[in-house]
């Protein structure tokens, strides 16, 4: 079967098609072989999403009508950026009337750090970070937002933290840690982290933050404003 596979959740925009074995078959072990996949560090994830999508297929030798399968990250990340590919998904699998499966995005960053312990970090914006952690591959705490320098975690064996933000993370974490460095998405983690063989759910985004938008405060009527019956207004019968 024919995967696509999408995440905005980041600042790398992720596209990738993927040829996997059926997972619903038990007679043959499941096997993925990536055979095209953008990684792009962008913001423009709305501008080159649906572009990237449409090259890799053109590229692969294949068409929107062959894919049979679509896995999206859905975060955490900011909500402009994580609801483009959500939302892409989301439409690419009812035109085409193929399932599409929701994974968290830490989850396919930490299946590719082959770690005992893992944290994943990554920019929240407005001077927090998205976290959560691993033991054995299983995440066990998170995903969650805080300020870098409030991030309580036991010790793990890989840190995965954007270059920028690692300083900023409590010294202990990283001086702990045997390794830090920082992993991407790709489309081989995101497949990784997804059950195919199960009926995916509703797409569920996690923002973690309530959105900037709110409702606007009432405010009282102004004196200089005369009353005015609506009454009058309303259509004969009603």
């Amino acid at each position: 079967m024919l995967v696509l596979a999408l995440d905005t959740a980041t600042t790398d925009l992720v596209a990738g098609l993927a040829e996997v074995s059926d997972p619903a078959d038990p007679a043959s072990p499941t096997s993925c072989e990536v055979i095209a996949e953008s990684v792009t560090a962008t913001r423009a994830h709305n501008e080159l999403l649906v572009p990237t999508v449409t090259q890799l297929l053109q590229g692969a030798g294949r068409a929107f009508a062959d894919l049979d399968a679509i896995v999206v990250g859905c975060g955490p990340g900011p909500f402009t950026g994580l609801r483009v590919g959500m939302a892409t998904a989301s439409a690419f699998g009812q035109a085409l009337g193929v399932p599409v499966h929701g994974v968290v995005t830490h989850d396919a960053v930490a299946a590719l750090l082959d770690a005992p312990s893992a944290l994943v970090v990554t920019d929240a914006r407005r001077r927090e970070v998205y976290w959560a952690r691993y033991d054995a591959g299983a995440r066990v705490d998170g995903p969650d937002v805080v300020a870098p320098a409030a991030l309580k975690c036991p010790p793990v064996a890989v840190c995965s933290v954007p270059g920028q933000l690692a300083e900023q993370l409590p010294e202990r974490l990283t001086a702990q840690a045997e390794r830090v460095t920082y992993q991407a998405p790709t489309t081989a983690g995101l497949l990784a982290a997804a059950d195919l063989t199960a009926t995916p759910g509703p797409l569920v985004p996690h923002y973690l933050r309530r959105p900037d938008a709110v409702p606007p405060k009432v405010t009282p009527r102004s004196p200089a404003l005369p009353e005015v019956d609506l009454s009058q207004f309303r259509a004969p019968g009603k």
